[in-house]
């Protein structure tokens, strides 16, 4: 009888001799090193996001993958809600922002920085995020938590993008979709040579 090696699926493994969580320190460095990786400017722009915690959630995501400015449209939470440093955590002080008021202009204002703006949102012609258009300088756009992207917004977005779902739930959380979005923009700048 074979003792089962190391590292084959399904079977045991012994943990990597001397793995252990970065320290603080270690963090940064790591974080400075993607940092140097990163040149494209990645906006974000929020709709009618009205949950402190899920804004706070979303602040701190934004500032997690670098988001240079963030717009808000229509009645979404304003970071200086009291409730929002509760998820945000202090990072909402990270991230520039204004209140750009409907989306339209919004879109106007996203556009005047020179980035193109992608709605994630499922519509009849989204595409799946990992093929949608999230090269160079890129605002991603997210809307409220019952309904989404507004009919205004998605007629003032360059493209629609969709986070493909496997399971028995249609739709993710407004803030956890955001984090999957800002995260796949990076990865295909991070990947692409």
């Amino acid at each position: 009888m074979s003792t089962p090696q190391p590292g084959r699926p399904g079977e045991p493994s012994e943990p990597a001799q001397g793995r252990r969580q970065l320290r603080p320190t270690d963090v940064k460095r790591l974080n400075r090193d993607w940092r140097r990786r990163t040149c494209d400017r990645l906006g974000l722009l929020v709709e009618s996001v009205t949950q402190p915690f899920n804004m706070g959630s979303i602040i701190r995501s934004a500032a997690v993958f670098g988001v240079e400015h963030l717009w808000l449209a229509g009645n979404a939470t304003p970071p200086t809600h009291r409730n929002v440093s509760k998820t945000a955590l202090g990072t909402e002080r990270l991230v520039p922002w204004e209140h750009a008021g409907t989306p339209a202009e919004a879109a106007a204002a996203i556009r005047k920085q020179g980035l193109r703006l992608v709605a994630i949102e499922l519509t009849t012609d989204a595409v799946p995020l990992h093929e949608a258009p999230l090269d160079g300088d890129v605002c991603l756009a997210v809307g409220g938590e019952d309904h989404g992207c507004s009919p205004a917004l998605l007629a003032a977005a360059d493209a629609v993008a969709y986070i493909p779902q496997i399971g028995r739930v249609g739709s993710l959380n407004v803030a956890v979709a955001t984090a999957v979005a800002l995260a796949e923009a990076r990865r295909r700048e991070w990947t692409t040579p």
